[in-house]
C-alpha cells in the first residue's frame, strides 16, 4: 500500500450538489494530464461504493493509469434521501453524477477523452450504457458489465428482478414509462452517432439482469454506430450475474480481456 496515493476530491453535479470521488494511482506515476483513466461508477438499490483495491485497480495503476471511484446518488452513502434521489423518476441524477465525475478529470488535468474508459457492472452497468448514450464523446472506452439496457422492455423479460423494478420503475406503468423512455440506453441508440469502443459482457445464467438486453444493446450499436471504433460482446453460455459460475482460471481470463481492451483504447502500456 506504500507504493500507492489514494486521496478523496469534491466535485458539482449539474444541479450543484457536492459530490466525492476517490482517485488512486502509483506514487511513481506523473499526473501529466494524459493519463489513461479508468473510471467505475454504481449509484443505485441503497448500495455504498467505498474505495476498494480490486484486481481492476491493481492491474490498472501498475502500469502507470489512474483508478477512480465516482461515489454517486443512488446509493447509501449519505443515507435514505441520498437513495431516493437516484431513483425511479430521479435516476437522471446518477447519471449527471458520473458526467460531471468524468469531466471533473478531463477539467483538472488527469486525462483526456482519449485516454478514459468508463466501467460499471449491472446497475452500473446501466449507468454507463446511459451515459454513452447520452453523451458519446464522453470516454474512448466503455466497459458495460452484466447490464440493464432495456428499461421499457424489462418488466415483460421473464427473468426480470421484482427489486429492479421498484428502484427503476415499471414502464407498463404510464407515469413511469414517461421517465424511462428518456434515459433507457436501448430506446435512446440514434443512428449516424459514433459510438466509443465498447464491451459488453453478459451470460446465459444471469439470473438478475436478463441477458437478452446485452445481446439486443450490441446488435443496435453495431449497426447505428457511424464510428469505427469496435463494439463488442464477451457472452459466456456458462457464467451468470458478474461471471457467477466462473472458475478462477475463467475468471482471470476474462479480467484479463477486459482490461486488455480498455488499454488497447485509451493508451495504457501492457
Amino acid at each position: 500500500p506504500s507504493n500507492f496515493i489514494v486521496k478523496q476530491v469534491w466535485r458539482k453535479s449539474k444541479d450543484g450538489t457536492d459530490l466525492p470521488m476517490w482517485i488512486i494511482h502509483h506514487k511513481e506515476t506523473k499526473l501529466n494530464g494524459n493519463n489513461p483513466t479508468w473510471l467505475s461508477g454504481y449509484g443505485g438499490f441503497y448500495v455504498a461504493i467505498k474505495p476498494n483495491f480490486n484486481r481492476n485497480a491493481a492491474m490498472w495503476i501498475e502500469r502507470g493509469g489512474v483508478f477512480a471511484v465516482a461515489t454517486l446518488r443512488g446509493g447509501s452513502e449519505y443515507g435514505e434521501l441520498w437513495h431516493k434521489n437516484g431513483m425511479l423518476l430521479n435516476k437522471q441524477n446518477v447519471f449527471d453524477d458520473f458526467i460531471a465525475a468524468a469531466n471533473w478529470l478531463k477539467e483538472e488535468g488527469f486525462t483526456t477523452k482519449k485516454q478514459l474508459a468508463i466501467q460499471g457492472g449491472s446497475n452500473g452497468g446501466l449507468l454507463v450504457g446511459a451515459v454513452t448514450t447520452q453523451k458519446p464523446d464522453l470516454a474512448n472506452v466503455v466497459l458495460c458489465h452484466y447490464p440493464d439496457l432495456d428499461m421499457i422492455g424489462y418488466y415483460r423479460f421473464k427473468n426480470n428482478n421484482a427489486p429492479a423494478l421498484k428502484e427503476y420503475g415499471d414502464a407498463s406503468i404510464k407515469a413511469h414509462f414517461d421517465f424511462l423512455i428518456k434515459y433507457s440506453p436501448y430506446q435512446n441508440v440514434k443512428q449516424g452517432v459514433s459510438y466509443p469502443a465498447m464491451y459488453i459482457s453478459s451470460g446465459d445464467f444471469d439470473t438478475r439482469v436478463p441477458p437478452l438486453q446485452a445481446r439486443k444493446m450490441t446488435a443496435k450499436l453495431q449497426q447505428y454506430s457511424s464510428g469505427v471504433s469496435p463494439i463488442i460482446l464477451k457472452y459466456d453460455e456458462q457464467s451468470g450475474h458478474t461471471a457467477g459460475g466462473s472458475n478462477t482460471q475463467m475468471a482471470i481470463k476474462k479480467t484479463a480481456e477486459y482490461i486488455a481492451f480498455a488499454a488497447k483504447y485509451t493508451g495504457l502500456s501492457m
